[in-house]
């Protein structure tokens, strides 16, 4: 097994145009469980990929996810899913068990790259993905899965829960 380091960083133009192609229905639920699995397969060192919808004003609730069983419902402001729903800004956290208000869902998970997904100026939901390393994820690897969601919204017909 290489270390991180080692790890080549994801072709994230190429990962961008394989999505563009997975993701062939306008449906939320089919597009959100391709995207996670095909983020889950294709970025290295991950132990979770998923989505937290808000379904219901300042909660996150889960979504379709790859990994193991995870955390329901996470309210706004907890947890770095939380405060990337707070502040709709993407959140990178490095050592997530240096972070008081961390969610543990799983103990193996030491790293966190959260996205939010905004639609017409509301908040659908984030992209949550965890590593096993610590200080997994840069700002190529932020910028890459930006992009990743910013093509998932572009094909995908994201309802308003909240409405």
């Amino acid at each position: 097994m290489t270390a991180l380091s080692e790890t080549p960083a994801p072709n994230y133009a190429l990962l961008n145009r394989q999505l563009e192609a997975l993701l062939d229905t306008r449906d939320w639920l089919t597009n959100g469980a391709q995207l996670c699995a095909f983020i889950f397969q294709q970025v290295p060192k991950l132990n979770w990929a998923g989505l937290y919808l808000q379904r219901e004003p300042a909660v996150l609730g889960l979504g379709p996810f790859q990994g193991k069983p995870a955390c329901h419902p996470i309210p706004f402001g907890k947890g770095v899913c939380g405060a990337a729903a707070t502040t709709r800004k993407t959140q990178r956290v490095d050592d997530v068990n240096a972070l008081a208000s961390h969610i543990a869902c799983d103990a193996d998970s030491h790293s966190e790259l959260v996205v939010p997904i905004v639609v017409r100026d509301t908040l659908w939901g984030v992209l949550d993905l965890d590593s096993p390393a610590q200080g997994r994820f840069d700002a190529e690897d932020q910028a890459g899965i930006e992009a990743l969601v910013a093509t998932f919204i572009a094909a995908t017909d994201l309802p308003d829960f909240t409405g």
